[in-house]
């Protein structure tokens, strides 16, 4: 847990990475400005730093100015990595031998929107429990196996502090506040931002379908968590009918209903969609890709991601790769 220094404010330093998720880092900062404001002192202060020092450009476009290179980090109390479209920027090496410096001047770490995956490619959540926005965290998880990535809206493990990407930055920023200043004040900024809730560390995120999914009967919200649970090896329908205490008609009749697909359908959609997100976001080989999302002939997971996406699941590689989305295989191993 980070202690604020009884002489001056609390220095927290932000890398940029070129395409971060603006949102992220602002959220976090206004939340800094308003402590301040309320207090009528400058308990917090913050440094916008980059690789080289220059400007960055935020994924919405906007060009952000820098104050110096994160060799400037080494004096903060907390920095922050801001990433977002390009979770693994280039040259890679460079981004980890400049967070190791920052690490070994015993500032703590942290990862905004993507900036989890920085960090663990820089061996810095080794040990450490660690969290990513949901449609990242498969990609996370198939890429680093060895890390505790949870589904929480943030995480603090001792020095190391991870969000979930977007308001959750508010969320930890508030955590850090109570910590230092008290619950009050934390309340009184939330007020501010009309934040209705200051959500708690071992809240889960609401993933994309959670919404969509609520009013659905339990039975058939319970088919639909099973499946999302069990991509690598699928499960045949009559099982997971067991599991819900449904016999198979029954299910083939719930999803029919609400959902106007058959179960078998619905769990093929699934799968496709989880292989497109691993695809975008990590350099796995596209024939690990088929078997981490239960398909055991390539050739059979091509023609099933055709049909679902009107491209293969090469093109849709390609398609990342040039729009920055995903670092190049080529770059990225030379960057380790």
């Amino acid at each position: 847990m980070s202690q604020a220094p009884e002489n001056g404010p609390y220095v927290v330093a932000f890398g940029l990475v070129e395409r971060f998720s603006l949102m992220s880092e602002v959220a976090a900062i206004d939340t800094m400005r308003i402590a301040n404001r309320l207090l009528g002192r400058d308990v917090y202060r913050w440094q916008l730093l980059s690789l080289s020092g220059g400007p960055v450009t935020a994924s919405n476009g906007i060009r952000i100015e820098c104050e110096g290179g994160f060799d400037v980090a080494e004096r903060a109390d907390l920095f922050f990595i801001c990433a977002g479209l390009v979770p693994l920027p280039q040259p890679l090496s460079a981004y980890h031998a400049a967070l190791q410096r920052v690490a070994r001047a015993n500032v703590a770490l942290g990862g905004l929107s993507t900036g989890t995956f920085l960090l663990a490619s820089a061996g810095l959540l080794d040990g450490y429990r660690c969290t990513v926005h949901w449609e990242n965290r498969p990609a996370f998880m198939e890429m680093f196996p060895g890390i505790d990535c949870t589904a929480k809206v943030y995480e603090i493990d001792r020095d190391r502090y991870t969000t979930s990407g977007g308001a959750a930055s508010v969320d930890l920023i508030l955590q850090i506040v109570t910590q230092q200043h008290g619950a009050d004040l934390a309340a009184a900024i939330a007020n501010q931002l009309q934040h209705d809730r200051i959500r708690p560390a071992d809240e889960e995120q609401r993933l994309g379908n959670q919404t969509f999914l609520h009013p659905l009967p339990g039975k058939l919200r319970m088919a639909i968590e099973i499946m999302t649970s069990h991509l690598e090896a699928p499960l045949a329908t009559a099982t997971i009918a067991y599991r819900t205490g449904l016999s198979a008609r029954q299910l083939e009749r719930l999803f029919q209903r609400y959902l106007q697909v058959t179960p078998a359908r619905y769990y093929m959609r699934l799968r496709l969609e989880r292989a497109r997100d691993l695809l975008l976001h990590t350099n796995v080989p596209i024939l690990d890709v088929a078997v981490a999302t239960g398909f055991t002939s390539s050739s059979y997971f091509s023609q099933c991601y055709r049909q679902a996406f009107v491209q293969t699941p090469s093109a849709t590689r390609r398609i990342a790769v040039m729009a920055g989305e995903r670092t190049d295989p080529r770059g990225a191993s030379g960057g380790k």
